[in-house]
């Protein structure tokens, strides 16, 4: 009971050390509230009031029918351009796409020929270049198809195998409520290890790892206290940025429990907290733990499966990665907030990421020794 009430007030002396500092306590405040809202709604990949201009040379039906094709939401209006003006308006960024229909095009197709409409795409805004030809592409081809063979010919024939797709659990594929979750995943790994890190390097700057040595506490005190403290003021960002930013704000529901995923964030935090006890050990100021951050954190968030799926990673790598706990993290957390997916389901990548997370904690406790005892 003793080692307890040690741990306790030592979290609580963590707690006012972050309160006095500023410039990490607005940092988390930013992190899990304006920083979520600008990755829902800043970058989406879904096609909205997309610009784009048609270069009509045929002045036929059909490329009139082609241009009233283009409807909102997702194109504005197309304006019309001249063939000289193409290459100066894609340079200023005027239009995203510009269509060129060339003369004699309807003529054409109805003697048979296949004549070829170009696509000029700004493929600077790579994404939504990408998504958008795939939208243009279908649009020519429905309204040529129709022009062609009446609307009889849009009805596709019937195959051996009918494919039904059905978009189980994004309806409406809105980017915004995978990016915004996604980026409080995220922030959890990175605030986790800023925050420990940060707190012992602070302790050995201001001398006052030498005060905690000289008293009745044990090493193990001293971490438990860093990782209980900070893993704390993370999951209580997470909950707030999940109720008042992702439901509240950007009107985004989850599927799943929401105590079951802080549960599983808890444990996660564990191993955290516990990385960034063990880069403070290792760096001597901050910008070294900044340093180290670049190089160990940001490569693990990028391969842990939010932005990249694990099944397009080369073998070796995924295999290498199902030993980082960040990977177990990511796979339950969209697990719960996107699919609704229960304890009964989740609980080997919980069983996973306590696991590892206990034993880099063990190895975190014998270094922080280590440099107690250096």
């Amino acid at each position: 009971m003793r080692g307890l009430s040690n741990v306790l007030w030592l979290a609580v002396k963590e707690l006012r050390s972050l309160r006095h500092d500023r410039f990490l306590l607005l940092f988390v405040v930013y992190s899990f509230s304006f920083a979520i809202y600008s990755q829902a709604t800043g970058i989406s990949h879904n096609l909205r009031n997309v610009a784009v201009a048609i270069a009509d040379e045929d002045r036929s039906v059909l490329s009139g029918r082609i241009a009233d094709a283009f409807l909102p939401p997702e194109f504005k209006r197309p304006a019309p351009i001249a063939v000289r003006d193409i290459d100066p308006a894609m340079d200023s960024a005027q239009y995203t796409f510009v269509i060129d229909i060339p003369p004699g095009f309807e003529e054409d197709l109805r003697h048979g020929r296949r004549p070829a409409v170009q696509v000029n795409v700004d493929a600077t805004a790579m994404m939504l270049a990408g998504i958008g030809a795939g939208y243009i592409q279908n649009i020519l081809t429905s309204e040529v198809a129709r022009y062609v063979g009446g609307d009889a010919a849009l009805v596709p024939q019937v195959p051996p195998v009918a494919l039904q797709p059905r978009m189980a659990f994004n309806q409406t594929m809105d980017s915004a409520r995978f990016s915004g979750v996604m980026g409080i995943i995220n922030n959890v790994s990175m605030l986790g290890v800023l925050l420990s890190g940060a707190a012992l390097i602070r302790e050995r700057e201001h001398g006052t790892i030498d005060h905690l040595m000289v008293m009745p506490l044990t090493p193990l005190q001293i971490m438990a206290a860093k990782v209980l403290a900070n893993g704390a003021v993370i999951l209580v960002a997470v909950a707030l940025s999940l109720l008042l930013v992702v439901r509240t704000v950007l009107g985004l529901d989850t599927a799943g429990s929401l105590p079951l995923f802080l549960a599983g964030a808890a444990l996660y935090l564990f191993f955290a907290t516990s990385l960034g006890v063990f880069l403070g050990t290792v760096a001597r100021s901050m910008p070294q733990l900044g340093l180290l951050f670049i190089l160990i954190v940001l490569p693990m968030n990028m391969l842990s499966g939010g932005n990249t799926p694990q099944d397009s990673m080369p073998d070796l790598l995924r295999y290498a990665m199902q030993l980082v706990p960040s990977t177990h993290f990511v796979s339950f957390a969209q697990a719960i907030l996107f699919r609704g997916a229960g304890l009964d389901i989740v609980w080997p990548a919980f069983l996973a990421t306590g696991a590892i997370g206990a034993a880099f904690m063990a190895f975190s406790l014998w270094r922080f020794r280590r440099a107690l005892e250096a």
